[in-house]
């Protein structure tokens, strides 16, 4: 029987990863319990317990403390005696309570051992099978614990069934009291991470650094990317022969989309990487404000603002600074407003208009945020000056505000009627001349003659239309 004992206390510790003494100083504790229970006692001291390592024998004794007391202090004199307990006094209930009591102990030595098993791997990633669905949450089997995947740590639109292999990061790990709780994860970046670094063999030597990331999960990641060795193309070995490693991980992520950027020490340099695949023709910083003001050409504009603005979002996470995209025309008319506007300062000098440019400052907004103090310092400009300079740009900032906002009204207004002249000509309505209301009613005609007069309308509002640069759409 004892050897039995063994045998299980074994195949717990084995399975479960449990301390083999904490099993057996458990099993002690609950031997106490039962002996303190049968006799009513309530001394924690009273009753010892030892469990043989090597033979599985168990042996409990009671205490009794001395007759004699010291008469000043009240503690006991002399010997203690102990008494040896037979366990088949202790009777069922007992037993029933010492039983209870391991199960309880059991527990909390598993739950022990799995936090300090997983609190140590946060952060890898490892595979586990689907389980179920819980409240949106995914449930993992990942070893011999369950983890969870709350639906913002999901990626958008991925759906498991259970039994199916799920690759995920260990986000974090909990201590919930009377539980451990896994949190797991396929849209942290840090699984990018960890994909690349499976993938690639460079990144998990170290040979290639991820320099920064930024991620929308579901829809694009860009990566800036640099290489300790000279001989090594960090971009190219990324993405593998003919795409092969890259393809790996876009397969993994469903098809997410994945830019892989040169990292650059330079703030212009990683900014223009980071806006790929649009051409950048120029690029002004701000350090005071943080901002990066970048110039690009008509058909580039966007391309680089992307889809619903995911580029220029993505690119602006990725290298720390604020992005802003203008054409050269609205550069230039940013920077022509600021001047005309500032020259209006005595004893301000061209020269140290120029300078303010240099510093990332194209527009009377950015003189108003930055403020005077700045301008004094920066300009070499009493600070009268620069209260001047700061008060006449915050008062042309409302006026190029007011012009903005009226320009969006238009645009949409005009937008508007170009799709009210389309949807007349697809219902059969014949196109209306310029300036010309749409008929309230549609008569019949011919139906590929609409057609064109459709491309035809959609062309000329193409043409005729500025780009909006708040909703660009990516080119291919």
């Amino acid at each position: 029987m004892n050897q039995e004992t063994l045998r299980i206390i074994d195949s717990i510790a084995r399975d479960r990863k449990i301390d083999r003494e904490s099993l057996f100083r458990d099993i002690e504790t609950a031997m106490i319990s039962a002996a303190r229970k049968h006799f009513g006692s309530l001394d924690t001291d009273e009753f010892r317990c030892a469990m043989d390592r090597f033979n599985g024998e168990i042996r409990l004794w009671r205490r009794f403390p001395p007759a004699e007391t010291d008469p000043v202090t009240g503690e006991p004199v002399g010997e203690w005696t102990e008494i040896e307990i037979d366990l088949r006094e202790l009777g069922r209930i007992p037993a029933q309570t010492a039983k209870q009591v391991m199960i309880q102990r059991f527990r909390e030595d598993e739950r022990e051992a799995l936090y300090e098993e997983f609190s140590k791997r946060v952060g890898e990633m490892v595979t586990g099978t689907a389980q179920r669905y819980e409240g949106g949450a995914l449930v993992i089997q990942i070893d011999r614990a369950e983890g969870f995947m709350p639906r913002s740590e999901q990626i958008p639109g991925e759906n498991f069934q259970p039994g199916d292999r799920v690759r995920c990061l260990i986000l974090d790990v909990r201590d919930m009291g009377n539980q451990v709780k896994i949190v797991l994860s396929r849209a942290h970046p840090d699984f990018i991470r960890r994909l690349f670094e499976v993938e690639v063999p460079e990144v998990s030597e170290r040979i290639i650094e991820i320099k920064a990331m930024a991620r929308e999960p579901g829809f694009r990641t860009k990566l800036a990317v640099s290489s300790i060795d000279s001989k090594v193309d960090a971009v190219g070995a990324c993405v593998g022969v003919r795409g092969s490693r890259i393809k790996n991980i876009v397969d993994e992520l469903g098809g997410e989309k994945i830019d892989i950027v040169r990292w650059n020490d330079s703030s212009q340099i990683l900014i223009q990487n980071a806006l790929k695949p649009a051409e950048v023709k120029d690029v002004s910083l701000c350090f005071e404000l943080g901002r990066a003001t970048v110039v690009v050409e008509e058909d580039q504009l966007s391309l680089a603002i992307g889809k619903r603005g995911q580029n220029v979002r993505l690119a602006a996470r990725l290298t720390g600074w604020d992005v802003d995209i203008l054409t050269p025309t609205e550069y230039a008319k940013g920077l022509e407003v600021l001047v005309e506007t500032l020259r209006q300062v005595e004893g301000v000098t061209e020269e140290q208009l120029d300078r303010l440019a240099a510093l990332g400052m194209v527009s009377v907004f950015d003189v108003e945020e930055v403020g005077a103090e700045v301008l004094a310092d920066e300009l070499e400009i009493t600070p009268e000056q620069a209260d001047q300079m700061v008060e006449l740009a915050s008062a042309k900032a409302k006026v190029v505000a007011e012009e903005q906002q009226r320009e969006k009204e238009e645009e949409a207004r005009r937008r508007e009627e170009e799709q009210r002249l389309v949807a007349s000509v697809l219902d059969g309505a014949p196109a209306p001349e310029a300036g010309q209301a749409p008929a309230a009613g549609g008569g019949e005609s011919n139906e590929d003659e609409g057609a064109a007069q459709a491309a035809t309308i959609l062309g000329l509002g193409r043409s005729a239309a500025p780009v909006n640069q708040a909703g660009g759409e990516e080119g291919s």
